[in-house]
C-alpha cells in the first residue's frame, strides 16, 4: 500500500484503488457495500476513503456527461401492501448494483398527474440515468417522450396496448380464471366480484379472467355480482357492503387485490359473517398481509418482488445497451390456497374438492 497524506474534494476511486494498491472495481464494490472483498481489504479501503476526503460528486459527472448512477422511481403511494412489496423487491435487486434509488412518490390523486409530469422532466434531464414507473396514474403522453428522447425507462405491472413500451407484468387473466375456477370447483355458483381501479389495464385482465372462467362452466354472468373498487382498503370495504347487502348475496367475493380482501373481511365480519363457514373470500397478490390475516387469505400470488428484480434488471440492460430490443415480460401468477375459502354451506363438492388439486 502507499502512503499518502493527500486530501482534496478531487480524490476518485482511482486515486484510492492507487493507494490501497488495488483496482478501482474493488473499490466499487467496497463503496456500493457489495460482496466479494476480503474484509481486511474492505477496511483498508475505507480508511483510506476517509484519509483522502473522497464524495462522490453526482453534479460533475452529469456535467462531464457521464452517469449519475441513480435510477429513477414513480410511484402512486407507500400505503398499500403491493407498492410495498414490489418495492422491496426493486430495493434488493439495486442494493446489489452501484446504482441508487430516487424515488418520488405523489399520493394526492386529484394532484397526481400533475405531480408526477414534473417528477419525469427532473428526472429525465440528468437527475437519473434510467426510470421505473409504478403508477396507474402515469400519463401515456410522457411514454411518447420517452421515447423521443431514447431515455431508458421500464412499465411495472402496468400494461399499455397501444404502447410498444418495455413493461414487466403479471399474467392477469390466467390468475382470475384460476381463482374464479377454484371458488367454482368448491361449488360456489353466486361468486361477488370487485374490481380494482377501471382504467388499469389490469383490473379489465381479471375481470375478463373471472368471466371466462363462468362461461367454461356454464354459470350465467350477472352484472349485480359486480361491485367497484379501487384495489385499496377502503374500496374493498366499500364494495363488499354493497354486494352483501344484495337480495341473494353471493356465497364468495373475489377481491382482485389483497387490500380490497382484506376490507372484504371487515365488511362480513361487520354483518356477523364467519369466513369461511358464511362467506368464501379469495384476494389477488399475495402480500405479506395475507398470511397473517386471519383466517389466512387465500389469493393469487404474482410474485410482487420478483416483479421488482425484474423490472430493475431490465432497466439496466436498457442502460447499458440502449440498442437492445424492448422486451414485455409476463411473470406467471400462482393460486395460494390458505383458509379463507370452503364449499357453500349446504353443498359438500367431493368431486369439485378432487380437481382443484391440479391448481395447486
Amino acid at each position: 500500500m502507499r502512503s499518502s497524506n493527500k486530501k482534496s474534494g478531487n480524490t476518485t476511486i482511482v486515486d484510492i484503488a492507487r493507494e490501497v494498491g488495488v483496482s478501482h472495481a474493488t473499490v466499487s464494490r467496497v463503496l456500493n457495500n457489495r460482496p466479494g472483498v476480503k474484509e481486511s481489504t474492505r477496511q483498508e479501503i475505507l480508511a483510506a476513503v476517509q484519509r483522502l476526503g473522497y464524495t462522490v460528486n453526482q453534479q460533475a459527472r452529469r456535467l462531464a456527461g457521464g452517469r449519475s448512477h441513480v435510477i429513477g422511481l414513480i410511484i402512486s403511494g407507500l400505503t398499500h401492501g403491493y407498492s410495498n412489496t414490489v418495492l422491496a423487491g426493486i430495493e434488493d435487486e439495486i442494493s446489489q448494483t452501484d446504482y441508487d434509488l430516487l424515488l418520488y412518490s405523489s399520493h394526492s390523486r386529484q394532484r397526481r398527474q400533475q405531480f408526477e409530469d414534473s417528477y419525469v422532466d427532473r428526472l429525465t434531464n440528468g437527475l437519473s440515468d434510467g426510470l421505473l414507473i409504478l403508477s396507474p396514474f402515469f400519463s401515456l403522453g410522457y411514454l411518447d417522450t420517452l421515447e423521443k428522447k431514447g431515455f431508458p425507462y421500464v412499465l411495472v405491472d402496468y400494461y399499455e396496448p397501444s404502447h410498444q413500451s418495455p413493461i414487466i407484468h403479471a399474467t392477469n387473466w390466467q390468475g382470475a380464471y384460476d381463482a374464479t375456477e377454484y371458488l367454482i370447483q368448491l361449488g360456489h355458483q353466486r361468486i361477488g366480484f370487485i374490481t380494482g381501479w377501471d382504467p388499469h389495464p389490469s383490473s379489465g385482465e381479471r375481470l375478463a379472467g373471472y368471466k371466462a372462467a363462468l362461461e367454461a362452466h356454464q354459470i350465467s354472468f350477472q352484472h349485480e355480482l359486480i361491485a367497484g373498487g379501487d384495489f385499496l382498503q377502503s374500496g374493498g370495504y366499500k364494495a363488499a357492503q354493497k354486494l352483501l347487502t344484495l337480495p341473494a348475496p353471493p356465497t364468495a367475493i373475489f377481491a382482485t387485490s389483497d387490500d380490497m380482501a382484506i376490507g372484504t373481511l371487515e365488511a362480513a365480519r361487520e354483518r356477523g359473517m364467519q369466513v369461511p363457514a358464511d362467506l368464501s373470500i379469495i384476494g389477488f397478490d399475495d402480500i405479506p398481509q395475507a398470511s397473517l390475516v386471519y383466517p389466512k387469505l387465500t389469493t393469487v400470488s404474482q410474485s410482487l418482488p420478483e416483479i421488482g428484480r425484474t423490472a430493475v434488471r431490465t432497466l439496466m440492460r436498457y442502460i447499458e445497451t440502449p440498442d437492445c430490443p424492448r422486451q414485455q415480460l409476463e411473470i406467471q401468477t400462482r393460486l395460494i390456497i390458505r383458509d379463507s375459502c370452503q364449499p357453500p354451506l349446504g353443498r359438500h363438492s367431493l368431486n369439485g374438492a378432487q380437481r382443484v388439486d391440479r391448481l395447486t
